[in-house]
């Protein structure tokens, strides 16, 4: 995908049964440096105004989207432990869908119990555990391995 013909979607919000999805932002990304565009949004309890967490979707493919995933999510500590995350995941396909993208890398460190078990959950194929290359952002931040999952969506 070229970033000169690439065009942000109408996806102001996502809607689930227990959570939705507000943007927030949309980033067109740098590919000089391997940043794509990324849609990020807050992860809200469905139909209120109580943000739990974040998610975004980089759309395309660098090395840093291999290593750092396609998807980034986090869920605010007093609302772990309910699958929002999960859910969340669920609900970004459907802008991954839009933009003709059937496959998404999921990443996670190792020591991340909850990341892995959401990846699982999806049903997401475990890739391998890859070192993060010296001198890449992501290492130079003090990250050395992240598990690689690949998320099938197909329609």
């Amino acid at each position: 995908m070229e970033l000169q013909n690439f065009e942000f979607l109408d996806f102001e919000i996502v809607r689930g049964e227990e959570v939705d999805l507000l943007l927030e932002r949309k980033v067109l990304g740098n590919r000089e440096i391997g940043f794509v565009p990324a849609y990020w949004f807050a992860i809200n309890l469905a139909g209120s105004n109580q943000t739990i967490g974040t998610i975004d979707l980089r759309i395309g493919s660098t090395a840093l989207t291999y290593y750092g995933g396609h998807i980034g999510y986090a869920i605010d500590k007093n609302f772990r432990g309910n699958r929002y995350a999960l859910k969340a995941c669920e609900l970004i396909k459907e802008v991954a869908l839009a933009h003709g993208i059937g496959e998404l890398i999921i990443t996670c460190n190792p020591d991340n119990i909850a990341s892995n078990k959401t990846c699982i959950k999806l049903g997401a194929e475990f890739i391998e555990m890859a070192d993060i290359p010296d001198g890449s952002p992501m290492y130079l931040e003090g990250e050395r391995q992240k598990c690689i999952y690949k998320w099938r969506i197909y329609k």
